[in-house]
């Protein structure tokens, strides 16, 4: 039988490694199902959901060029009804509910249309500071005096 995608075929699966199974799909052709394709859950190993010689049922996911056939066990399963029942009438299993997150600290800082001072005083206090601190620090570069910063009294290799 071709291996053709979308189809659905009953294999058996004739080899496990660490991320997917080999099954054989018939007419001399083996596909690969990869871990992630296994189950609707999360896998973490393998080997707790298939073993070799178990009888399983795939969809043809892609048939590469080279003739390399992925294989999905997950897809070939009928979806679940609307009414939340399986389609041969089973109850799917119940969900644990979520914990809501632990909180920890104090409320995010969010916006509350409010002004609240600072621990310096308000922004516009501490930026009128700041600037007339900048200001005072360039007047003194300009003027030279101050030889921390490369002044006239500091500089290297000039005139004598």
């Amino acid at each position: 039988m071709a291996a053709e995608v979308g189809a659905v075929i009953d294999g058996k699966v004739t080899g496990i490694i660490e991320y997917g199974a080999f099954v054989d799909i018939g007419g001399g052709k083996t596909g690969m199902v990869h871990i992630s394709e296994v189950a609707p859950t999360y896998v973490t190993n393998i080997r707790d959901h298939l073993s070799v010689g178990q009888e399983v049922r795939v969809k043809v996911v892609s048939v590469s060029s080279e003739g390399r056939v992925s294989l999905s066990i997950k897809k070939a399963e009928p979806p679940q009804t609307a009414g939340g029942q399986e389609p041969g009438g089973k109850e799917p299993a119940p969900r644990a509910p979520r914990p809501a997150p632990a909180r920890r600290g104090p409320a995010p800082n969010v916006w509350q249309g409010e002004r609240r001072a600072a621990p310096g005083g308000t922004f516009e206090d501490m930026m009128s500071r700041f600037k007339q601190t900048s200001e005072d620090k360039i007047s003194t570069l300009r003027r030279g005096g101050d030889t921390r910063y490369g002044g006239s009294s500091s500089r290297k290799g000039g005139r004598k």
